[in-house]
């Protein structure tokens, strides 16, 4: 039936033949063909499986290198390697090497230590780009990483590596969502975050070498973030401006990835 003058057309029609109204898909072409179990596993857009692609290949780097230099292995990297390529490290980061709060955050130390974030980034990435849109996504992602990685800097001495960081910073930008939105939809979706946050937390405080301090920081700068940015709109200023600011993130991680390419230059015989 045309949506417009109501009359009976056929479902090959593009365009109603008596009112030439174009009408829409039909229902069946609007399924997002990236939903899989029903719904339970969402689709991850590009934006997040670009940063699962960026940390994958990172993390192969550093490995191929640790193996080449006789130290690590694929599974487990050593210390002097992930500091070779960006870890962070406060007397380091305190020297000038500012660059470190933003490369640290695609490094991993372990083959369980990528694994276990990708799986969470894969699941967590998609809700957030979904909500908040692709442009406050990734400047949540990018803020919210730096944010923990500062907070471990003034926390502790030593080397960390990890996306988890940013990955608090993105359960607190939900469990903003869910604070600011008063009905049963805001409640439950605080308190699922909550929980996914107490459980990361919980699991950091058991487990050793967890750098608990970037998890608070950025869990924190996300919550605080999340409440402000509010979500995306159709039209208006504000969208160009989160462009804008989404396209700085990007320049500025590019940025700093070529400071550490020219560290690894200059250092490399030390290495």
């Amino acid at each position: 039936m045309c949506p417009h003058c109501r009359a009976f057309i056929t479902t090959d029609d593009k365009v109603c033949p008596y009112c030439e109204t174009t009408v829409g898909p039909k229902a069946i072409e609007r399924r997002d063909p990236g939903q899989a179990l029903g719904g339970l596993i969402p689709q991850a857009h590009f934006t997040t499986v670009l940063i699962l692609l960026i940390n994958a290949g990172l993390y192969a780097a550093t490995a191929v290198y640790a193996m080449r230099q006789g130290r690590g292995n694929f599974m487990d990297l050593d210390g002097p390697t992930l500091f070779f390529f960006g870890a962070k490290l406060r007397s380091a980061i305190l020297a000038g090497e500012w660059w470190r709060l933003i490369t640290a955050g695609f490094l991993h130390g372990g083959i369980l230590h990528i694994a276990m974030n990708s799986w969470v980034l894969y699941d967590l990435g998609a809700q957030v780009e979904e909500a908040y849109g692709t442009a406050r996504f990734l400047v949540l992602y990018f803020v919210t990483s730096i944010a923990g990685f500062y907070a471990s800097m003034w926390w502790s001495v030593s080397i960390s590596v990890g996306a988890s960081a940013a990955l608090f910073g993105l359960i607190g930008a939900m469990i903003a969502l869910g604070t600011k939105s008063d009905t049963s939809y805001g409640r439950a979706l605080r308190g699922h975050y909550v929980r996914w946050a107490v459980y990361g937390l919980a699991l950091g405080f058991l487990v050793s070498q967890v750098d608990n301090a970037a998890h608070l920081g950025g869990l924190a700068a996300g919550f605080a973030l999340g409440y402000v940015i509010g979500t995306p709109r159709l039209v208006g200023p504000a969208e160009q401006m989160w462009k804008v600011a989404a396209g700085l993130c990007v320049l500025i991680t590019f940025l700093s990835f070529g400071m550490a390419v020219l560290y690894m230059l200059r250092y490399g015989s030390q290495y």
